[in-house]
């Protein structure tokens, strides 16, 4: 009998032996183990090793999921035993039902038994972050190929899922970079462009608005089909003496969150920290840095879908090795002691030469200890997730819904806001007749957006707004800067109108499925002249844009006649005007009227609309976001370099932007680049655009980019921000009721209140007798927080200016106090950006240029 049991024992050896001899290692397809010295895999090497790890075993199944935004194949890698890849419909239905928990707790207690943990991992997000995008690919092969005791047992009960890289365009960009400044004093510098074409860094800062082609394929993977338990997203690098950055996180959490996502987060945490030390990898820390409260990270949007989002941050972001001296490591690391006496840090990192390859067993240890724990306790994750989705269901003191109104001001975004929520996971209804709610009417059409559902704390977290705790770094101290911002609630920021409705009402209503377009506009009225629309819904930008382009003669009314208000657009009849205006009322849901005589308000007739965006060498998110946004709305637009700056021909631009930058690196550049990359603008270019605007352009600066301006250009305007203490005003990314001037050309078809993105932003004052200077728009006089975390908001920032329209020769210059168009968020403030663009655009103006 016990030579039968050998012998069997045996067997089994040999058929694991065979199988993982079976399944390629990634080193033979790179040519390289992975971590390597100064080696990286590119994009094209990697999609090569991932069709062969496919074909090689049936433990694998490899899914396209989307395109990058410059057209890569993003790839979702699905592992588990054999049986487990044959049914996993079966495995991704349970997860489904027991996350949106619409089934009774006996069914759940049933399918916790029966399912699979889901378990998911990405890489790539931030390419100068190198090791994650290298780790994946050894990680697939671990998961598919080891025979061990623990990745049997995991292959058993879970379902692993796997991006390898969500940004392939960045992973290029940087392994390019790296390879040509290998062996230069340049080999671990960052590209002088975005590592996403648009967003850069950003990229996970998109988690919400799912902006990026790259958060949407992912998004609809994780809220509307596999529904992961557990997610796991790698970062680097570590605080400055440490290995790794683990959970748990630092405070605050946000109230939002379901207590047994964040305890869950410190379970797995743990369980990252005892695996380090008992293997003997020192360097784990916690509690530092990251916290739990900002919605629109790739691992906290998902704790508002209860699921567990982990983030570690993890040293050595380069190939190149770094000597880290032992005799001269810190005492400290991120404020704790390094001397083994910190319950967060109680085995510390005591230096010597750090290299690529110890990142990448970082990396694929703390995975395994996730997976681990997930293969151990798969029933209770199971059943976790559906126990918190019913309690959110079941949530009284909740809103029992949230209802969009048909008569908005801006319409498209409203429908903008539906798709958005639609899109993370929540469910959403469209009235199929009037109703009333609360003592209020409601159309047909109307949005209702039920509060009894699994994924309420999303919902109410980006419909509500938010209200961060004082923090402080001591007593007496400096605050304490929340992870990334303190408050972003939709509707402000977007500038649609939601009604929050705590009693319960009956209405007729139809589950929405598929993205909603926007609703038909309509074309009214009779004669030959032309046709009159309204600007207030941000849409109007792209049917002027796109008249343009077809040829028509396109003016803004300045001021009020009959039913059109000022700012209203007037275009010329001529050709197919007729077919044109009825499909863009058709696709762009606008309201068309048409007129048998030219109006006898005053207007303005636009020339051809080019917009030059400011680029420096040195990657700037601001850029990136003004230009994707832009794009949007079909905007003609050139990028402009520092030499263009200084010696292109301006005067063909209706505008040019300025994005949010550092005046310094606007001017003067940076010297950390190669030759050809380096510097700025210089005095050169500060005299190329200061003859442009008094020749008649139009130069546009948001927040940080105005200091340059007030700087360089000598206007009497006075920044009343820049000199105070964080003790003294500190609002950090938060948003702040501002009034509208709607009198003013820059403000027509806005609201008369808006909410500002304000992020440590700036505020202005006229300096006393100055002349040709208007407010647009003002911080308003009290309650100018509306979401998020101010102090010292009505000393310092009440009353003053948040946007300025300054004189200039015969131009002129706006100033952004705030940024507009801050990652693709406020809609609510597009408007602004469009109509400076537009007053840019007289033709009076543009012949003043060409002389």
């Amino acid at each position: 009998m016990k030579r039968s049991i050998q012998l069997l024992l045996a067997m089994l050896m040999v058929v694991g032996f065979s199988v993982q001899g079976q399944i390629p290692h990634p080193r033979e397809t790179f040519g390289h183990e992975v971590g390597a010295d100064y080696k990286l895999a590119d994009y094209d090497q990697m999609l090569e090793y991932y069709e062969k790890l496919e074909a090689s075993t049936d433990r694998v199944k490899m899914i396209e999921i989307g395109k990058s935004v410059m057209g890569r194949p993003i790839k979702l890698f699905v592992i588990s035993t054999e049986e487990n890849i044959a049914q996993l419909e079966k495995w991704r239905e349970i997860s489904e039902k027991l996350s949106r928990a619409e089934i009774t707790e006996e069914e759940a207690r049933k399918l916790s038994k029966d399912g699979k943990a889901i378990v998911w991992f990405d890489g790539g997000m931030h390419a100068t972050e190198r090791a994650h995008a290298q780790m994946t690919s050894e990680l697939l092969w671990r998961v598919a190929a080891e025979e061990s005791e623990e990745m049997q047992k995991i292959r058993e009960n879970v379902i692993t899922l796997v991006v390898p890289v969500i940004n392939p365009d960045g992973l290029d960009i940087v392994v390019d970079w790296y390879r040509k400044t290998l062996g230069t004093p340049y080999e671990s510098s960052s590209p002088p462009i975005l590592y996403q074409k648009y967003v850069g860094h950003d990229n996970n800062r998109d988690w919400f608005m799912n902006n990026m082609p790259e958060t949407k394929a992912v998004t609809k993977v994780l809220y509307s089909e596999w529904y992961p338990q557990i997610v796991h997203n790698h970062h680097q690098t570590a605080p400055r003496g440490a290995m790794i950055f683990i959970p748990p996180f630092r405070s605050p959490v946000n109230q939002k969150i379901h207590p047994g996502v964040t305890t869950g987060v410190n379970l797995v945490g743990t369980a990252m920290a005892n695996r380090f030390a008992m293997k003997k990898m020192p360097g784990a820390i916690a509690t530092t840095g990251y916290s739990m409260f900002w919605n629109g990270g790739m691992r906290t949007a998902p704790y508002y879908h209860n699921q567990i989002g982990i983030l570690t941050e993890t040293a050595q972001p380069t190939p190149s090795p770094t000597e880290y001296d032992p005799e001269k490591m810190p005492e400290r690391v991120a404020g704790k002691p390094a001397n083994s006496t910190e319950i967060f840090y109680p085995y510390p990192y005591k230096g010597g030469t750090m290299r690529f390859r110890m990142a990448i067993d970082y990396m694929l240890e703390a995975s395994m200890a996730v997976l681990d724990l997930a293969a151990d306790k798969k029933d209770e994750f199971l059943y976790n997730i559906y126990s918190m989705g019913r309690d959110a269901i079941e949530d009284e003191s909740g809103a029992f819904a949230y209802v969009i109104p048909t008569d908005q001001w801006n319409p498209s975004e409203a429908i903008n806001l539906t798709n958005i929520l639609m899109q993370g996971g929540i469910e959403a209804h469209r009235a199929t007749s009037d109703f009333t709610a609360n003592g209020k009417s409601y159309k047909a059409g109307s949005i209702i957006f039920y509060g009894s559902q699994a994924f309420r704390p999303f919902l109410a977290d980006l419909m509500e707004k938010q209200d961060y705790p004082d923090q402080f770094l001591y007593p007496g101290g400096p605050p304490m800067p929340p992870y990334d911002l303190a408050g972003w609630t939709l509707p402000l920021q977007m500038g649609v109108t939601v009604d929050r409705v705590t009693t319960s009402f009956n209405a007729q209503a139809e589950e929405l499925t598929e993205k909603l377009s926007f609703d038909a506009g309509t074309v009214t009225g009779s004669g030959r002249y032309g046709y009159v629309f309204s600007n207030k819904d941000n849409q109007s930008a792209t049917a002027i844009n796109r008249l343009q382009k077809a040829g028509y003669t396109v003016s803004i009314l300045q001021e009020a006649e009959g039913e059109f208000e000022a700012g209203s657009v007037l275009v010329r009849r001529k050709g197919k005007l007729d077919a044109d205006v009825a499909k863009m009322s058709e696709e762009l849901g606008l309201n068309f009227t048409k007129l048998a005589k030219k109006p006898s308000a005053e207007v303005v007739e636009l020339a051809p609309v080019k917009i030059g965006i400011y680029k420096s060498w040195r990657a700037n998110m601001d850029e990136g976001w003004t230009r994707w946004m832009l794009e949007q709305f079909e905007f003609d637009l050139d990028t402009l370099h520092n030499v263009d700056i200084k010696t292109g021909d301006l005067a063909q631009y209706s505008a040019i932007i300025v994005p949010s930058q550092n005046s310094r690196t606007i001017v003067d550049g940076t010297n950390r680049a190669p030759e050809r990359f380096r510097g700025g603008i210089g005095e050169e270019g500060v005299a190329a655009l200061d003859a442009y605007t008094k020749g008649g352009g139009t130069v546009i600066f948001f927040d940080d980019a105005s200091n340059m301006a007030i700087e360089h250009f000598k206007l009497p305007v006075t920044n009343v921000l820049d000199d105070l203490k964080s003790n003294d005003f500190f609002i950090p990314g938060s948003l702040i009721r501002s009034d509208v001037d709607t009198s003013q050309p820059l403000a027509f078809g806005m609201m008369p209140e808006v909410a500002a993105s304000f992020n440590q932003s700036s505020a202005f004052k006229v300096n006393a007798g100055a002349e040709g200077i208007t407010e647009v728009v003002k911080y308003a006089s009290d309650d100018l927080l509306m979401s998020g975390w101010a102090m010292g908001e009505d000393e310092h920032l009440a009353n003053t200016s948040a946007m300025l329209d300054v004189e200039y020769g015969g131009g002129k210059m706006v100033l952004f106090g705030f940024r507009p168009q801050f990652r693709g968020q406020p809609r609510g403030t597009y408007k602004l950006i469009f109509n400076a663009i537009y007053s840019g655009a007289n033709k009076n103006k543009a012949k003043l240029r060409s002389k």
